[in-house]
């Protein structure tokens, strides 16, 4: 319980200190650089707040290993790594649209055991620890009742290689707008999977992303009372994650739709 509570402060004043850096020069100019596609953005302020958190971490904990969206993984030798997207939502805000957030999750023994995300434009902290919860400023959080795809709200992304790839999530996309009340694509996964377990959205899908992206937001929605799974409803891979997230009463069919569109 100590070390559990030791890397939960860890993790919350590094989140809070990049994501208050974040805010601090958000209305400022940015230097953009791209990591392949044009669609796919890195800032330096990206770099700074990845440079911050992993910077806190290694320095407290030098013997875990840490795998971090901009700089890649460092190993360890403790059978513990800290998982960490300084910066979920660069497009969003290197074009000054407030939707964006820190993320910090720690593995142990290869299982998400501490999830942290902060959302310095709501200054919303959210926090998760596994078989004890998960919260938004302190306050319990719980996924939403929905009982049925009809009378969702959902959310989703697409891939960054979206001009080359023909696994686009257009198709998907589409049958899930012709099914639910509606479909959201806000551009910052580890906000979409928060607001999940939040109860804000009923469910969210999406074909390719980072581990970064839901190792700590999972969590929330697992502590919440909601289900996650990959694109067929097995067990979600972190490290190479393709995701169904759910409240748990519409995930049956949000799977069956997938099954629909993808064979």
């Amino acid at each position: 319980m100590a070390a559990s509570l030791e890397w939960q402060v860890a993790m919350i004043d590094a989140a809070r200190a990049a994501g208050e850096m974040l805010q601090a020069r958000f209305r400022a100019a940015h230097r953009v650089a791209f990591k392949g596609q044009t669609t796919n953005l890195v800032t330096e302020m990206d770099e700074r707040a990845e440079e911050l958190i992993v910077g806190r971490l290694g320095a407290a904990f030098p013997d875990d290993a840490i795998l971090a969206e901009e700089r890649g993984a460092h190993r360890g030798r403790s059978g513990r790594r800290w998982i960490v997207d300084p910066l979920d939502g660069t497009t969003n805000y290197a074009h000054g649209l407030p939707i964006f957030a820190v993320s910090i999750a720690l593995e142990v023994d290869r299982r998400i055991a501490l999830g942290v995300a902060y959302d310095p434009s709501a200054d919303e902290l959210y926090v998760a620890e596994r078989g004890r919860g998960a919260t938004v400023n302190g306050t319990r959080l719980s996924v939403s009742t929905t009982a049925t795809l009809d009378a969702s709200l959902l959310a989703t992304g697409f891939p960054y290689n979206i001009r080359e790839t023909r696994d686009t999530n257009l198709n998907e996309y589409s049958a899930f707008a012709l099914r639910c009340r509606g479909v959201r694509r806000l551009g910052s996964a580890v906000l979409d999977l928060a607001w999940l377990a939040a109860g804000r959205f009923d469910g969210f899908w999406e074909l390719r992303l980072g581990p970064w992206d839901v190792a700590a937001a999972s969590l929330f929605v697992e502590e919440a009372g909601g289900r996650i799974t990959n694109l067929v409803g097995a067990a979600l891979d972190v490290d190479a994650p393709a995701m169904v997230a759910s409240n748990g009463r519409i995930h049956a069919e949000m799977l069956a739709v997938l099954r629909e569109v993808r064979g």
